[in-house]
């Protein structure tokens, strides 16, 4: 029997002697290359704490004690240490299996869900400061990438821990990367810290003579303000002391019983303490080891080459790699275009402009509300900055949004990728909200390309456009249209007419034009109902002269979006009906106000949330016979 299918549990894994925990780390690496192979996934974050996460379980008890990892994507280990191993995880991030970062309501052993990065600390921080209000005794591990301090949430915990607990263990994980290659002076002092030989001399012989001396363990308890001066004096700045974190590390990361020792000493500490660890992402897996980025999060791989699995023949390039090649091309036209990405040069294609025009490209970390101020500046100074961010990440910068680049009327350009759906990572990653929460935006231009030729229209439009504008897409492969050679600007607001219909006129944005046409073909050959279909283009400004127009002639309108209803482009459309005095009945199409669960496609999503092309198809001919009867016309046989 495997050693991996014995353990349910933190005191499984007290129980395994030294030899069987190194051997359980070998079954886990095994288990987890194996499944990510198939299923795709965080192979490398995860490769790269399985000593660490035994030796948490080792040192400590769940749920009792609790872990939070923050962005949780390193949470395979944690899942198959608690009772999750077996066919669930074989599907993890696919329909039917465990999600491929920590939820609540998959295990009592998962004390805080996440899947943004920077959000470790202030939870911790807040579940100790409960603790100690409540009177318990829990511990609360944080568990940080270095990347998380690059991130603003994180400095703004780390600024309050020291006056909101007394007990708190911080674990700061540091390969080096997140997801492209950390950035910024962070990064740097981190560097200096690992590659300091006298530092960490030094610190370990201040100790060992301090334990040589009568009195020697009160005056090391004594003595942290002298060890603060000491290492103040060989390294620049002791960051984490000046916030009254007690500094340990760092340490090798892969060395089990030493990260228990440290854990231990760790668990009886009566002030917060950081333990510096240093791992490899991709430990064990060479592949991974040499090629990061890639297998920070990968599609389904073969695992003697690493090869993905190859793209079928014809299938189009994804909406990614044509924005990012566009805007290259742009950037290399005019020196005033320059591109910002928030720790995600690869998965935004901005790593084309990076590698095309270095100059015009920045990189600042995980801190989105940062690039859009830092773009805000750059648009005060005549430049014309792009933001390439995912949808769900610009959540995060919907302040400097609205107060810095809308109300100042600045010309910044948003690239809102992962617009829909991100169907294996679930609900975090989802951007399911962006119409929504940027309609309400006074002066924002909100857009969508119907295929690839019409984005790089909207691209050359945004960087034309001497204000905010926002153009979303989706993630994967684009429609296969051919690229004219000159890109066109688009009228702000303009819609474009595909199809002439009498009865229903359907109004839709990007990629659900395919679903509108499908569905209109549908309803003329089996209802015989003439049916218009209109590229909306533009979520704010609508184009409400060709609305009005429809509105008059038609029986039913019917909006598509591959967004939220509630307050997205459909329920635009009802509002500028409501304002212009037309009854129309209107038929949206979207998603439901719930946040959608993982799965292996789309079109599982959809048919699990009521959005199958069957459901579609009801619910709009259902609204038009209802249409027919309040107009008192009869529906075509």
């Amino acid at each position: 029997m495997a050693l991996l299918d014995r353990i349910k549990g933190s005191s499984d894994v007290k129980a395994l002697t030294n030899a069987e925990l190194a051997a359980l780390a070998g079954e886990i690496r095994r288990e987890i290359i194996e499944v990510t192979s198939k299923n795709g996934g965080h192979i490398g974050p995860n490769l790269g704490v399985v000593e660490l996460t035994l030796a948490l379980h080792r040192v400590f008890e769940t749920p009792r004690d609790r872990f939070v990892m923050d962005v949780a994507h390193q949470g395979y280990v944690h899942k198959l240490l608690t009772g999750r191993a077996g066919p669930k995880f074989k599907k993890i991030r696919q329909g039917g299996g465990l999600s491929g970062f920590l939820m609540r309501e998959e295990s009592e052993h998962d004390c805080y869900g996440a899947g943004h990065a920077g959000t470790a600390l202030s939870a911790a921080l807040g579940m100790a400061a409960a603790r100690d209000l409540n009177g318990t005794n829990e511990h609360v591990v944080a568990l940080l990438g270095d990347a998380a301090l690059t991130c603003g949430i994180t400095m703004e915990a780390l600024n309050n821990v020291a006056t909101s607990t007394k007990r708190l263990i911080v674990v700061l994980n540091d390969n080096e990367w997140s997801i492209a290659k950390n950035v910024g002076a962070i990064s740097t002092y981190l560097n200096k810290l690992i590659t300091s030989p006298t530092y960490n001399r030094k610190h370990h012989d201040l100790e060992s003579f301090l334990k040589g001396i009568p009195g020697g363990d009160s005056l090391i308890e004594l003595g942290s303000r002298a060890k603060k001066e000491a290492k103040d004096f060989i390294v620049p700045s002791s960051l984490f002391e000046k916030f009254d974190l007690r500094y340990l590390g760092p340490i090798d990361g892969h060395d089990l019983p030493l990260l228990i020792q440290y854990l231990e000493f760790c668990k009886k500490s009566d002030r917060p303490v950081l333990l510096h660890v240093l791992t490899k992402k991709g430990k064990g897996y060479d592949v991974a080891i040499n090629n990061p980025e890639k297998f920070h999060g990968t599609s389904p791989f073969d695992i003697a080459t690493g090869q993905s699995t190859p793209v079928k023949p014809g299938t189009p390039p994804n909406w990614q790699d044509v924005f990012g090649k566009t805007l290259a091309k742009f950037a290399k036209a005019n020196p005033k275009i320059v591109g910002i990405t928030a720790a995600m040069p690869s998965g935004t294609s901005l790593s084309h402009l990076a590698k095309e025009v270095p100059k015009q490209f920045f990189d600042v970390g995980i801190a989105e509300e940062h690039a859009v101020l830092f773009a805000a500046g750059l648009a005060t100074s005549g430049l014309h900055p792009l933001c390439a961010i995912y949808s769900t990440f610009l959540q995060r910068a919907y302040d400097p949004i609205i107060h810095d680049v809308a109300l100042q009327n600045l010309p910044v350009a948003f690239c809102m990728d992962r617009a829909g759906l991100s169907p294996n990572d679930g609900p975090t990653h989802h951007g399911l909200f962006d119409i929504a929460y940027l309609r309400t935006v006074p002066r924002a231009v909100i857009m969508q390309p119907k295929d690839e030729d019409e984005m790089v229209d909207m691209l050359h439009t945004a960087l034309q456009h001497q204000g905010p504008a926002f153009m979303r897409y989706p993630r994967g492969p684009a429609m296969g249209v051919k690229i004219k050679d000159q890109p066109t600007a688009i009228p702000i607001g303009q819609a474009e007419v595909l199809r002439e219909g009498r009865d229903i006129v359907i109004w839709a944005l990007g990629p659900m034009l395919q679903d509108a046409a499908k569905l209109a073909d549908k309803l003329a050959a089996e209802q015989g109902v003439s049916v218009g279909i209109v590229n909306a283009r533009f979520a704010k400004p609508l184009d409400t002269e060709l609305l009005y127009q429809h509105a008059r002639s038609a029986k039913l309108i019917v909006t598509m979006e591959d967004h939220v209803m509630m307050g997205g482009f459909g329920s635009a459309v009802l509002e500028a009906l409501n304002q212009a005095g037309l009854s129309t009945p209107v038929e949206r199409i979207g998603w439901p106000d719930n946040f959608v669960g993982h799965g292996s496609s789309v079109a599982e999503l959809r048919a699990q949330n009521g959005l199958s092309p069957e459901e579609i198809e009801e619910k709009v001919l259902r609204r038009w016979k209802m249409a027919c009867k309040l107009g008192q016309t009869s529906c075509p046989a």
